[in-house]
């Protein structure tokens, strides 16, 4: 005789609402870790966060939180990825609107909380760890391109000296925002943010 052949019971789907509601919760939940993570970030940088203290500030389970992220690096890189948005590329016209408007831009998320209380430990961190070091180029990456966009349609244009370096450009503006918001400490305001894109360009107007 045969082996009897063990007969599988079908799969009871999930209604269509409880289904929505499901993932309505899983959403709710990551937003709630995220935003707790995200805090921690804030007040104490990475070395700061632990699941534990996740958990105990967004009300989610461990559990929880290690379904939705298998470790802390994890979780703290989902997070940190917010600091990495992308700055439109403007069109005033001229290279020097264009530049002043990208400058202003970074000048502000230089001073808000979230971006210069995160982003020192991020930079620490990416020293000893490759996958957060890949995080931090990405936030270099995208805070960065509008600024190369907007210089290379200006070269086009004819708009930029030959023996000018599109990388020195950006250098000259970017490097002395990053100086005067964490070594120097002096107002990081728009005359100076002005006054940085002028020389950059090497115009008085």
């Amino acid at each position: 005789m045969s082996p009897a052949r063990s007969i599988k019971k079908p799969v009871k789907e999930q209604p269509p609402r409880e289904r929505t509601r499901s993932e309505a919760q899983v959403i709710r939940s990551k937003e709630a870790a995220l935003k707790a993570t995200f805090a921690l970030l804030m007040e104490h940088g990475l070395s700061g966060v632990s699941v534990d203290e996740v958990a105990k500030r967004s009300g989610i389970a461990k559990t929880t939180i290690y379904r939705h992220w298998p470790s802390r690096t994890e979780l703290m890189l989902d997070a940190c990825s917010k600091l990495g948005a992308k700055f439109d590329v403007p069109d005033t016209g001229s290279v020097k609107g264009d530049v002043m408007a990208i400058a202003m831009g970074i000048s502000a998320r230089l001073r808000s909380k979230n971006y210069s209380s995160v982003l020192p430990s991020v930079i620490d961190a990416a020293e000893r760890d490759g996958r957060i070091a890949a995080l931090h180029g990405k936030i270099h990456s995208q805070t960065l391109a509008p600024l190369y966009v907007v210089l290379e349609r200006a070269r086009g244009r004819g708009e930029l000296r030959e023996n000018w370096s599109t990388a020195d450009i950006v250098a000259s503006v970017v490097g002395p925002l990053f100086y005067r918001r964490w070594f120097s400490r002096e107002p990081l305001d728009d005359r100076f943010v002005k006054s940085v894109v002028k020389r950059a360009l090497g115009t008085d107007a």
